[in-house]
């Protein structure tokens, strides 16, 4: 097997067991991954295709919402389809680069998800703070230069690792008891010092994490204090309804973070499918529920799906 034979540095390729413990359930498991995954594609895909197709639609909001949906779509489909072919018909080898790519894209593009949910919190500050000006701060060069910000910022982060990771001998062996890439169970993998990757690891996911939460929750104290300073209570419902879909992006993208951070520090003891199955739902759970979350409560997409449907039914 192609997964056996060892080079002077590295494996021609590792094994991922899929989710150690439960793979007599795996058949079973794949059935709401794949039913989630399906929801991922089509929520996105169709969200993408009603703001390219609908002009009203090119602002700065829909623009960062299609940014969000194109993260999505690359973050499931990076891990899902081997993960299914995994559980479905057991092919568990993996290339050492297709690895390494599998890596990247995936902690790339989770750093990527954390800056636009940043801009779009940085665009309802703008709007609701500073309406006035709202189309004049948020132009499209603007737009352009924070997607590219958040693009550079991601690829500059995970540029290193894969590099870090080529150098190390793996003595211990090419399985990996995960079902993807991830970056510090390739670690464990490696003989030698890792410890500057460990410390690298943790210092990006913190630095993330933490400054981006922190942005994110200052705009949010300064659109509070504008909201509550309005006069009438029908234009505090109305400026937190705009509001309402991003916290919501928010919550599902963040919440499962830090329950998996909870759960390795609190339940180190916990068995290992346990921290497998919170990564995955971190991974599934975002691009499953944001096309939902702004399907149901952002009005010009809803009457556009409504139309659509309403079309096909005449």
């Amino acid at each position: 097997m192609a997964a056996s034979n060892i080079t002077s540095t590295h494996p021609a390729a590792f094994l991922l067991i899929g989710i150690p413990g439960l793979e007599h359930l795996h058949v079973w498991i794949s059935i709401p991954f794949c039913f989630a995954y399906t929801l991922a594609l089509l929520g996105n895909c169709t969200l993408l295709f009603i703001i390219q197709a609908d002009a009203a639609l090119h602002e700065p909001m829909y623009l960062f919402l299609a940014m969000l949906a194109i993260i999505d779509l690359v973050l499931s489909s990076t891990t899902l389809p081997k993960m299914l072919a995994i559980f479905w018909f057991r092919d568990r080898e993996i290339n050492f680069y297709a690895c390494l790519v599998q890596m990247f894209f995936l902690h790339s593009f989770s750093i990527m998800e954390s800056a636009v949910l940043l801009a779009m919190a940085f665009d309802r500050y703008v709007a609701i703070c500073k309406p006035l000006h709202y189309s004049t701060i948020l132009t499209g060069p603007l737009i352009i230069k924070i997607g590219l910000a958040a693009v550079t910022r991601a690829v500059t982060l995970m540029t290193p690792l894969p590099f870090l990771l080529r150098r190390f001998h793996y003595c211990r062996g090419p399985v990996i008891a995960h079902c993807y890439c991830e970056h510090m169970a390739v670690v464990r993998l490696a003989c030698g010092d890792t410890r500057f990757n460990n410390i690298y690891g943790i210092a990006v996911a913190m630095f993330i994490v933490v400054l981006d939460l922190l942005f994110v929750i200052l705009s949010y104290i300064f659109i509070l204090q504008a909201v509550l300073q309005l006069a009438s209570q029908e234009a505090r419902y109305k400026a937190f309804g705009t509001c309402v879909s991003h916290v919501g992006a928010i919550l599902s993208t963040y919440t499962p973070v830090v329950i998996s951070s909870v759960m390795h520090r609190v339940a180190q003891r916990a068995a290992p499918h346990v921290h497998i199955l919170l990564a995955i739902f971190y991974l599934l759970f975002p691009p499953m529920v944001n096309p939902i979350i702004y399907g149901v409560k952002t009005k010009q997409i809803r009457d556009h799906v409504l139309s659509l449907f309403w079309r096909k039914n005449v």
